[in-house]
């Protein structure tokens, strides 16, 4: 071979590989893990994944081209939590979102290499889950829900709305650390202008005749935390409000959407989409270590006025005055 024809094959050659290169990599298919705490139907689960996957898009992955996403639904019960958890981690993904704080826990015990992201988390530093929001550290980072404060905030709300309440019945799940912080943040300002109780979300059976049991007393009203129970079942805890005539306040839209009076927290939907750019970001060689904890920078009051009406309140003007939506 003559010397100026190796060096233009060589050339050539050379020219090719980086190409090459750079399609394998494009072609690479990465792996992504959800762990979903609902159940597939839910209209509140479907929007958060649409909006994660729209996240995803828009930031170049498609699945099927070049990631592919295990999704798996829990429906809040806690077997179902574990074994997906333990399923997905066995599929060896890049990286695993989970949402809520029990999927976090599932996730954790079953791998402290694969990264983690969370959506919707109470207090991660408090549960364990991360350091510290600014430094994480280990495998997990992600989008706390709210602070345990705010669960004094629902406490104010109830009692404005309808200032002759003198009783107020906390529904929340003992069995977590959410259901504890939040109880508690509501029992440091509560004593004080309000009797307490609680009603534990397990069994709907079980609810309803601890519901119905406190509705036969007088000036009564519902606070509704957060809990695997309440994300599953809206409809149950809507329901027996309307039927024992209870004013309530809960933590999320999706339960006025329902038939709930009134709610006060974050829009959880629109943090699936920044969870898709730590998706990415990680995708890309980042670790959850370095990526900080991000917290929600809007806080929605919605009131549902025909239920309002139904229960015989007159809003007051003031709360309509800051409400961000008004069913009628």
């Amino acid at each position: 071979m003559k010397r100026r024809e190796f060096i233009t094959l060589l050339g050539g050659a050379a020219a090719a590989w980086p190409l090459a290169a750079r399609a394998q990599q494009a072609e690479r298919m990465r792996r992504f893990g959800v762990l979903m705490n609902r159940v597939a139907d839910d209209p509140e689960a479907q929007a958060r994944l649409k909006a994660l996957v729209q996240g995803l898009q828009q930031l170049g992955w498609v699945e099927g081209r070049n990631v592919r996403m295990d999704v798996r639904w829990t429906a809040g019960i806690a077997d179902h939590v574990y074994r997906h958890a333990a399923e997905l981690v066995a599929l060896m993904p890049d990286v695993i979102l989970a949402d809520g704080a029990v999927g976090v826990s599932a996730l954790q015990g079953a791998t402290r290499s694969v990264p983690i992201i969370f959506v919707a988390v109470p207090d991660p530093v408090g549960a364990g889950f991360v350091k510290s929001l600014a430094r994480p550290g280990g495998n997990t980072t992600g989008f706390t829900a709210f602070e345990y404060a705010i669960a004094a905030k629902w406490l104010e709300l109830l009692k404005e709305i309808a200032p002759s309440l003198t009783r107020a019945a906390v529904l929340r799940d003992p069995t977590i650390a959410a259901g504890i912080g939040q109880f508690a943040a509501i029992q440091a300002v509560g004593p004080i202008a309000m009797e307490l109780s609680v009603i534990d979300l397990r069994d709907a059976d079980a609810i309803e005749q601890d519901v119905a049991e406190f509705a036969r007393g007088s000036n009564g009203g519902l606070i509704v935390t957060v809990g695997p129970f309440g994300a599953n079942h809206p409809n149950v805890i809507t329901t027996l409000a309307d039927r024992y005539k209870l004013p309530a306040v809960y933590p999320f839209r999706y339960f006025v959407g329902v038939g709930g009076l009134m709610s006060y927290g974050p829009d959880l939907v629109s943090q699936f989409r920044p969870a898709a750019g730590y998706v990415d970001r990680i995708l890309k060689g980042e670790r959850p270590a370095d990526l900080p904890v991000q917290a929600p920078t809007k806080y929605e009051l919605v009131i549902n006025l025909k239920t309002a009406k139904a229960l015989g309140l007159d809003m007051p003007a003031t709360v309509l005055a800051r409400a961000d939506e008004v069913i009628e």
